[in-house]
Formats: C-alpha cells, sequence, structure tokens
C-alpha cells in the first residue's frame, strides 16, 4: 500500500490535469449517481483522487467524506474545494482500513477506479457493504481487464517491483457482478460505456 501510495503521489499534478477520456460517459455517471441523492444523504468516496466527483456531487449531499491514500491528492482536493468555496466535503489521507470509520454508515458508498486496484477487490466490496445503511448504494466504476489484457501482468509486476506502476488485478465483468451479489448486493444499473473497459454499476444493499 505504501508503494502504491508513493506511485499516486509522484503522479498526482499530471493525474489532476489530465482531461477526462469520455466526458459524456462520465457526465451520464453523474447524472445516474445523482438522481439516487437527497439533500441529507452522508456519501463516503473511497479513492477520491483529487476530489473531482466529490465536488462535483457536493450540491446534491448533505455531506461527502472523501479519502485517498495519496497525500498529494488530497492536497489538490482541497485546493480545488477551496477555490469552488465548497464546504460541504471533507478530504482525508486514508483507505479502507481506517478505523475511524467503525459504526459509522452511510447512505452511499462510492468507489471509481479503485476495485481492481486492491490486491483483495472482495474486501472492498466488504466494506462497501457493511458501511452502508439498508437501502443505501454502493456506486463504482472498475476496469474489468480480464482476456486479452492480461498479456500485460508481467510488465506490471516488473514496474510494480521498480515503484513505477500500482498493483492491478485482472478480473471480468462477469465476476465483479457475481463477487457483488455474494456480498448481498441487488445490482440496479450496470452500464459499459461503448469501447471502455471500465463497468459502471450502481449496486443496493437491501
Amino acid at each position: 500500500m505504501n508503494n502504491d501510495a508513493g506511485f499516486w503521489n509522484r503522479t498526482a499534478e499530471k493525474y489532476a490535469a489530465q482531461p477526462l477520456e469520455d466526458e459524456a460517459a462520465y457526465q451520464k455517471k453523474l447524472d445516474m449517481t445523482r438522481a439516487l441523492l437527497t439533500p441529507g444523504s452522508r456519501v463516503i468516496e473511497f479513492g477520491c483522487g483529487t476530489g473531482t466527483t466529490a465536488l462535483h456531487h457536493a450540491p446534491f449531499a448533505q455531506h461527502i467524506l472523501a479519502t485517498d491514500i495519496s497525500e498529494k491528492m488530497i492536497e489538490i482536493a482541497w485546493s480545488k474545494a477551496q477555490a469552488q468555496g465548497i464546504e460541504n466535503v471533507t478530504f482525508e489521507v486514508g483507505g479502507l482500513d481506517n478505523p475511524d470509520l467503525a459504526g459509522q454508515q452511510f447512505d452511499m458508498v462510492m468507489m471509481h477506479s479503485l476495485l481492481h486496484l486492491l490486491r483483495n477487490p472482495g474486501a472492498g466490496i466488504a466494506k462497501a457493504h457493511d458501511l452502508l445503511k439498508s437501502g443505501g448504494y454502493f456506486v463504482s466504476s472498475t476496469a474489468c481487464l480480464s482476456g486479452t489484457m492480461r498479456l500485460l501482468q508481467p510488465f506490471l509486476a516488473i514496474g510494480r517491483l521498480f515503484g513505477a506502476l500500482p498493483y492491478v488485478a485482472f478480473f471480468s465483468q462477469r465476476h465483479l457482478s457475481a463477487a457483488l451479489r455474494t456480498a448481498g448486493f441487488e445490482i440496479v444499473q450496470e452500464w459499459l460505456p461503448e469501447g471502455h473497459k471500465a463497468v459502471f454499476i450502481i449496486a443496493r444493499k437491501p
């Protein structure tokens, strides 16, 4: 995890400056998420990066706690929140193992571009389930890299060895959907934009 944090710290400024790959798809994901938010919604986002998604959703929720393992990402996120005058988003350095979250529950958990970066994606899904109130929503966008993309695994392993790349897990969209159902979620929406590897899923805790 420390090696991964170092990678994201080094790439934070470049990450913040790069344009969206597909603005239309991103906007659709925002719209689908906002349809589930209310003025009283309490939201937590893991792997928030530089805070773009949390800040977009801030006007539609009561409060958003947005966390990331990268201190540099969080610094950039705070600067963006201050520049935009947004006060109902709290940015914190941390991950899924944050002990301060014990006993807390939220109306929504978000993990965008995160599950495929976890060594144990199932643990991330279980954490989302634990943190949600009954009827709450788990919203995620996840790169499903099984199949021919597995040919990249040896190169990624070498990159990780030298700290040049983060850990990346390889699984299919079907595997991810099954893992969500096994964890006790009902899948409400499952959308794979044309030409993308990342599947957008909204799952509900009964």
